[in-house]
């Protein structure tokens, strides 16, 4: 076995934060690193030692192999962090770490790079057992190759990159008429996106449920699986809100769902923490879709309702040493749901926002979690990812749970970048939501701008402008006027003061 003592996180924002607090947990030295456009941010204030790899630009800091590899070297860390997106799915990263003599804090390199093909994903669990979306059996290289397998197993279907990720590289076509078109569109992006513009093609299933399993291995080859969150609302595939359980799950379903995310683990002999993620059509059948071999932003939940710190999970596999439950998993207990807050303008077809955060005020109380990488006057930049906080709820079932999700959203401040705080009241409190009447395309069906409560900041000046309108009509009947008109500016002043007094 390793020992582990100086961690840098090669990451920033809520997920460096969030990986700092378990460090400091198990009295761990945490590195952060930054770029210019972050040199005061909150990872960067709480973390033990911080150290400056860069500019704004990712590919000039964040995404910069040599220099993190560089810096990790230099400041003598045991192990490296990567948290999720930028470096966290890359196996070229992954084995520069170990030839640097850096533990990577995730899988081993050759199973990042299985599972981040997704062609190779697919045959892995087809080995494994587990059920797929019918589709093709390899990249599909030319046109009128996709046409054929269009015919075959019919629209609408899903064009998809075999390198993507995080939603990327993915287009629906409905007929024959768009697939010339996704066809050139999706090979593009995959280009632009991943350098690969392999293409493979899926059925699409009409208004799946997207559910996932948390698997954790070690290398004593356990694996288990610590249940499923619910991820169906998204927009253009990205996730919104995540919780767990699902409800579309009976005790049956669920008990396959995490056999089958366990046997494809097993089959790439999985290590550290993961997701094996799944479709489910409206009959309530499954379809392995993909594996995220990192951490996900939606990890709380599952950490809500087992009581575990995933973080410090991968930190013993790391070390050598077996999960810290032994053969047995927890048993989940409770609903969790998870909100993301996102500098995002919902009026805006969720246009990126930046600029400084004026005010903030996170909710408390009885079962609430807020995972942030903010606070206030910090500078939101232009060059990441919109993600700036996450509010995590628990209670003992789900109805609980999302009125103690909608509660806190009330109580959520936030001002001075555009964002989804009324976007994520407006789901919460939806109908179709609260019966847990779910499917990716949520938000397409239900979603109407003119539906969601003004921004906040005009909320905060309408309130303030009937605020000091009932004051003022308060004095004036308090206040009348004696000597022919004529008022008392000593008595005009002494009766304004106690007036003032009793208003407070």
């Amino acid at each position: 076995m390793v020992r582990l003592r100086r961690i840098l996180i090669a990451n920033r924002g809520e997920i460096a934060v969030r990986i700092i607090r378990t460090l400091r947990e198990l009295d761990l030295t945490s590195i952060a690193v930054f770029s210019e456009p972050d040199r005061v941010a909150l990872h960067v204030l709480m973390a033990d030692e911080a150290y400056p790899i860069g500019p704004g630009p990712p590919g000039e800091s964040y995404l910069n192999r040599d220099r993190m590899i560089e810096t990790a070297v230099r400041v003598k860390a045991d192990a490296i962090h990567p948290g999720y997106g930028f470096f966290a799915e890359n196996a070229d990263f992954a084995r520069a770490c170990r030839d640097a003599g850096i533990e990577f804090i995730g899988p081993r390199p050759e199973t990042i790079a299985t599972l981040g093909d997704k062609l190779a994903a697919r045959a892995a669990a087809r080995d494994a057992g587990v059920p797929l979306v019918p589709g093709s059996d390899g990249p599909v290289a030319r046109l009128d190759a996709a046409r054929d397998v269009a015919r075959q197993i019919g629209f609408p279907l899903m064009l998809k990159a075999a390198a993507g990720g995080g939603g990327k590289g993915m287009r629906l076509v409905r007929d024959a008429s768009e697939l010339e078109t996704a066809w050139t569109l999706t090979r593009g992006e995959a280009r632009a996106a991943f350098g690969d513009d392999q293409v493979y093609i899926e059925r699409a299933i009409e208004r799946p449920r997207h559910v996932e399993a948390q698997i954790v291995g070690d290398a004593l080859d356990q694996v288990a699986c610590l249940g499923e969150r619910e991820c169906s609302v998204q927009r253009r595939h990205q996730k919104l809100l995540e919780e767990t359980p699902s409800d579309a799950l009976d005790p049956a379903g669920r008990a396959r769902l995490a056999e089958a995310a366990c046997h494809v683990a097993r089959k790439v002999r999985y290590l550290g923490a993961g997701t094996v993620e799944f479709l489910l059509d409206p009959a309530g059948d499954f379809y392995f879709l993909e594996v995220n071999t990192r951490l996900q932003v939606e990890h709380p939940v599952t950490e809500m309702v087992t009581g575990l710190d995933l973080v410090a999970e991968q930190l013993r596999v790391a070390e050598g040493a077996s999960l810290s439950f032994g053969e047995t998993p927890p048993e989940p207990r409770g609903w969790s749901m998870e909100a993301r807050i996102v500098a995002e303008d919902p009026l805006a077809r969720f246009m990126p926002s930046a600029g400084r955060i004026e005010r903030l005020r996170l909710p408390e109380g009885p079962g609430v979690r807020n995972d942030e990488g903010i606070y206030r006057g910090y500078d939101v930049p232009v060059f990441y990812d919109s993600l700036l906080a996450k509010l995590i709820v628990w209670a003992e079932d789900r109805e609980a749970a999302r009125r103690r999700l909608l509660r806190a959203l009330n109580e959520y401040v936030l001002e001075g970048v555009h964002n989804n705080l009324a976007f994520q009241r407006w789901l919460v409190s939806h109908p179709e939501f609260a019966a847990a009447h779910l499917s990716t395309r949520f938000v397409e069906e239900h979603f109407d701008p003119d539906s969601i409560e003004p921004r906040g900041e005009a909320i905060e000046v309408a309130v303030l402008a009937a605020a000091l309108h009932a004051g003022e009509e308060r004095l004036r009947v308090a206040l009348p006027e004696s000597n022919g008109g004529e008022r008392s500016a000593w008595k005009w002043g002494d009766r304004r003061r106690r007036a003032g007094r009793i208003a407070r």
